[in-house]
């Protein structure tokens, strides 16, 4: 036998949670803590445990997604830039969003608003479904996604549709050197805005926070592998179960994503199934210059964070004009 014991997965899983855990705890007590305390915040002790924990989960996540996405654009990218300086940026904001929490800030906040209804309507004898009363275990949690995917759809839709919301939303679509780094390369408001919406769902339906924190997480991890500067599809059958590089980049296409009677196509952020049910697939394989149509005409987005959240908001005032 190696001098390297042999250690079985359950044990090795095990030891990682125990590591993880003395971790989480070592951050919270030496440094979120003291904090608190000093600003006087003490009664959101509980609430910061808990963000720290995600904000752990965050960090991990992000470097998986670095360590397994990362070489794949590498080594079968769709686009070869001699500089990658308009990328950047993207890192930004991929660290605000996978590290801010904000779907999960806005699930606990929301919360005592969804609790004080509920118990309104049962105060008049009215109990509110939930699908946990119909299913329970994993189906629940395939449910729950389900659920919360159509909800997506959706709301992508309308941010195609709508002029002041797109002029929010074009800051995503304005990236020419799309990367795995652009899934979260959004105005903030237009973060808050999802995170508040899929955080609403969320509690419409159900979902406990521990199930919640999973569907964030899968979804988030999915969405940044779709945006991959990467050839990869997943054939005929599995391009329409799951959004592949090649199917979301149509939606980033320049003059394709944007256009025609939905104002766009493949707005599934999940599943491709919506998209085939409301006519908004497109399924040819190729590989297009991605980008919004208005910046071949030399409109600026913007180069820096603060530039691209400036320049949204001017872009949503003059909608609204």
């Amino acid at each position: 036998m190696s001098a390297m014991a042999y250690v079985d997965a359950p044990t090795f899983w095990s030891r990682a949670g125990e590591l993880y855990n003395q971790v989480h705890q070592w951050l919270f007590e030496a440094l979120v803590q003291p904090v608190l305390f000093g600003l006087g915040w003490m009664s959101y002790d509980e609430l910061a445990y808990e963000w720290t924990h995600l904000f752990l989960v965050g960090v991990l996540e992000t470097l998986l997604l670095v360590l397994l996405i990362r070489p794949l654009e590498w080594r079968r990218p769709v686009e070869a830039w001699a500089n990658r300086g308009e990328a950047r940026v993207d890192i930004l904001y991929t660290l605000l969003a996978r590290l801010g929490i904000l779907p999960i800030l806005f699930f606990f906040l929301l919360t005592p608003v969804v609790d004080w209804g509920q118990a309104q309507l049962r105060m008049r004898d009215v109990i509110p479904p939930n699908l946990e009363d119909y299913v329970s275990g994993p189906a629940a949690l395939v449910v729950y996604l389900i659920v919360i995917d159509f909800a997506d759809y959706w709301r992508h839709r309308l941010q195609h549709k709508f002029s002041v919301w797109w002029a929010l939303h074009s800051l995503h679509h304005s990236q020419r050197q799309m990367t795995f780094w652009t899934d979260d390369r959004e105005h903030l408001l237009d973060q808050i805005i999802a995170a508040a919406f899929r955080a609403a769902i969320g509690l419409a339906i159900g979902v406990p926070p521990a199930s919640f924190l999973t569907l964030s997480i899968f979804s988030a991890a999915v969405e940044s592998f779709s945006h991959a500067n990467a050839r990869v599809h997943f054939g005929a059958f599995g391009e329409r179960i799951l959004v592949s590089p090649r199917y979301h980049r149509m939606h980033h296409a320049m003059h394709e994503g944007h256009t025609g009677p939905h104002q766009g196509c493949n707005f599934a952020t999940l599943f491709p199934v919506w998209d085939v049910l409301f006519g908004t697939a497109d399924f040819r394989d190729a590989y297009l210059p991605t980008g919004v149509e208005d910046q071949t005409t030399g409109r600026d987005y913007g180069a820096g964070f603060w530039s691209q959240q400036w320049l949204a908001v001017r872009r949503m005032f003059s909608a609204s004009a």
